[in-house]
């Protein structure tokens, strides 16, 4: 799990799921966040290290969606990131995967150590599973207070509505979004 831990936040709303079935739900969900997490890190890095960070956000505009939809299992389950502050409006989030990212900003802001997730049933039966995204050092550069002006040309032009800047160390970014599909 990296420096940081995980703190479990229990949200249900909706129909109900065995303990035991929750449990295997997570274990998968934290699994599958994780993969687009290392997937889309590595890629960045290595952006990041060949061409820089104007360079990262090209590989980010084409390639995250890219790694979700490999990450992700047709009718069964959606992979991909959401924010409160985003920089794809593909990546919107509803009304109430922001409160959970609220919930999630005071935890973090409770303590830092602990990345929290929640797993939320739906009243449609479909299971949302969400993980904090928490701002690291590498991602200042694309995501901070102090994003230079090349870079800020490169995401206007792929972001033109961008709100994904602004953040410092530590801060909530966003969620990794893992979507059960309900089985009816």
């Amino acid at each position: 799990m990296g420096k940081f831990g995980v703190l479990l936040l229990a949200v249900v709303m909706g129909a109900g799921v065995h303990a035991g079935e929750s449990d295997e739900r997570i274990e998968r969900s934290r699994e599958l966040s994780q993969q687009l997490q290392q997937q889309l890190g590595a890629k960045l890095m290595a952006a990041m290290k060949a061409e820089g960070p104007v360079h990262a956000i090209d590989v980010c505009h084409l390639e995250a969606p890219l790694i979700g939809e490999q990450v992700s299992t047709a009718g069964e389950v959606e992979v991909r990131r959401t924010a409160v502050r985003y920089r794809n409006p593909a990546n919107a989030p509803t009304q109430q995967q922001v409160a959970v990212m609220e919930q999630f900003a005071e935890q973090l802001k409770q303590d830092p150590s602990q990345v929290p997730e929640t797993l939320v049933t739906l009243d449609n039966g479909e299971q949302h599973y969400m993980r904090a995204i928490v701002m690291q050092p590498q991602c200042a550069a694309c995501h901070g207070h102090s994003v230079k002006e090349p870079v800020l040309q490169a995401i206007a032009e792929k972001y033109p509505n961008d709100q994904a800047t602004g953040f410092k160390v530590g801060d909530l970014r966003g969620a990794f979004l893992v979507k059960w599909m309900s089985e009816e």
